[in-house]
C-alpha cells in the first residue's frame, strides 16, 4: 500500500523516532536513570545602571565605560562561555541590557559577574532579572527525524532576541501524556509558518523560579508579535500559569551599549 501511495504522487511520511507519545514522561514507571551528560547552561543576565552614574564628571565616566567593556570583550573571547550582548534603553524602564551567557558550567557566570563588580562602572548597576536554565531535548518534538535534535544552541542570530519566563499551571502535569502531546501538536503546528522566528527553550526545573525560559530569535519583531497572538488561541494556552516578564532584546556591542546607558 505505501508504495501504491508513493508512486501516485503521495507525499512519503517523514520518518519516527520511538512510540508518537512518551507514556512515561516522568520515568517513574520505568525508573529511567539520571541523565549526567554534559548539558549547556544558560543565563539570562539583566542589568538597569543607577542614575548617579551619569552625573560623573565626563572623564570619569569614559573610563569607567572603556574598563566594563575591555572586561565583557575578554570574556567573549573565551572558550568556556558563549556570549551575547543586547540593549533595552528605550524598549524597558526597568532594565537597560542584558548578558545572554552560555556555558557548560554555570559557575562562570559567577566568575564573570564577581569581575564586573569589581568594576567601577559595576558598582552603579543592579539585577532586576536573572534568569538561569539548561538546555535539553523536548520530549514533544524529537518524535520526527530531524526535529529538535540538537542540544547546543546557536544564539543571537537575529537583530533581536524576545525572552520570558515560563510556568505551567500544575493541571498540565495531571493530564495524559496524549492529551499533553495532543496540544503540543497543535500548538507546533501553529508555529509552522512563522519561519522568521527560532525558538530557544530552557529549562529551569528546581535552579531557578520559573520552570522555563524562553527566548525566540528573530528579525522581525512583527511576526513574533503575530506568532504570539496566534497561540493564545490554542488549547495548550490554557495552562498557561505565568509567561511575564517580557524582554524585547535589541542585539548590540557592548561599547554601543555602554554608551546609550550613560
Amino acid at each position: 500500500m505505501s508504495d501504491e501511495k508513493q508512486q501516485s504522487g503521495a507525499p512519503a511520511a517523514p520518518p519516527r523516532r520511538g512510540p508518537m507519545v512518551d507514556l512515561d514522561p516522568s520515568g517513574q514507571v520505568n525508573q529511567k536513570e539520571p541523565d549526567r551528560q554534559q548539558r549547556q547552561f544558560l543565563n539570562y543576565a539583566f542589568y538597569k545602571l543607577d542614575p548617579a552614574f551619569r552625573r560623573l564628571p565626563k572623564e570619569e565616566k569614559e573610563s569607567a565605560r572603556r574598563e566594563f567593556a575591555d572586561l565583557v570583550n575578554a570574556w567573549d573571547e573565551r572558550e568556556e562561555v558563549i556570549l551575547r550582548t543586547y540593549s533595552l534603553v528605550g524598549l524597558r524602564g526597568d532594565v537597560d541590557f542584558m548578558l545572554w551567557r552560555i556555558s557548560n558550567d554555570p559557575l562562570c557566570f559567577q566568575d564573570m559577574q564577581a569581575q564586573m563588580n569589581r568594576t567601577t562602572l559595576g558598582a552603579y548597576l543592579t539585577q532586576p532579572y536573572n534568569l538561569v536554565s539548561l538546555q535539553k531535548r523536548s520530549q514533544y518534538v524529537n518524535r520526527v527525524e530531524g526535529s529538535g535534535e540538537g542540544l547546543e544552541l546557536l544564539p543571537g542570530q537575529g537583530k533581536y532576541l524576545f525572552v520570558y519566563p515560563f510556568v505551567k499551571t500544575r493541571s498540565w502535569y495531571g493530564l495524559t501524556p496524549h492529551a499533553r502531546q495532543g496540544m503540543m501538536d497543535e500548538h507546533i503546528y501553529a508555529s509552522s509558518p512563522f519561519k522568521g522566528v527560532r525558538l530557544n527553550t530552557s529549562y529551569s526545573y528546581g535552579i531557578d523560579d520559573q520552570e522555563f525560559v524562553v527566548a525566540f530569535d528573530s528579525d522581525y519583531p512583527q511576526e513574533f508579535v503575530d506568532l504570539v497572538g496566534r497561540l493564545r488561541y490554542t488549547e495548550a494556552s490554557l495552562y498557561t500559569q505565568r509567561d511575564t516578564p517580557m524582554f524585547t532584546c535589541a542585539k548590540a556591542d557592548i561599547t554601543t551599549i555602554v554608551e546609550q546607558i550613560g
